[in-house]
Formats: C-alpha cells, structure tokens, sequence
C-alpha cells in the first residue's frame, strides 16, 4: 500500500488504515513506539500503562506505604487583602 506523507502543524504525518491498527489491536490514544531500524520506519504497540492510578501516584510519590500517610495541610497567612478581595 501507497501512502502520502502530509504536513501536520509543524511536522510530517501520515495516516494508517484502519485495518492495520485492527490487526494489531491498536486504538486511539494508545502509546507506541517509534524506531529506525535499517532505513525503516517501525512502529509497534507500547507495553506502557495509558494512566496510573491515584494510588499508584501516591506511591510513586510518597514510597510503598502511602496508604498510611495522610496530608497535614494548615492554614496559610497570604497577609492582608491588596484589592478587591471578597473574604
């Protein structure tokens, strides 16, 4: 199969049927990986997860056990209002 490569804003692209992503079982948004491997072009799917969870940000973040910290937040003093603040 013949294709185009076009102009995307300040980039190239080029548009893949929808019959081979299908096959490969690739939707829209999913990641892939892009190598140049022997003047071609390869594209496969990525082993990546799309999103983490919060509480695989929170572990991430905060170690293993961030099931058992919890946030202290306390009140700011940003000073005394400089315009037309409502409080």
């Amino acid at each position: 199969m013949q294709t185009t490569i076009v102009k995307w804003g300040n980039s190239q692209g080029i548009r893949i049927p929808k019959v081979f992503l299908s096959n490969l079982q690739i939707t829209e948004n999913d990641m892939v990986e892009i190598k140049l491997e022997n003047d071609k072009i390869i594209i496969e799917k990525s082993n990546t997860k799309k999103h983490k969870t919060t509480k695989e940000r929170l572990a991430d973040f905060y170690g293993v056990n961030s099931g058992k910290k919890h946030i202290q937040q306390e009140e700011l003093d940003w000073g005394k209002p400089a315009g037309k603040e409502i409080w």
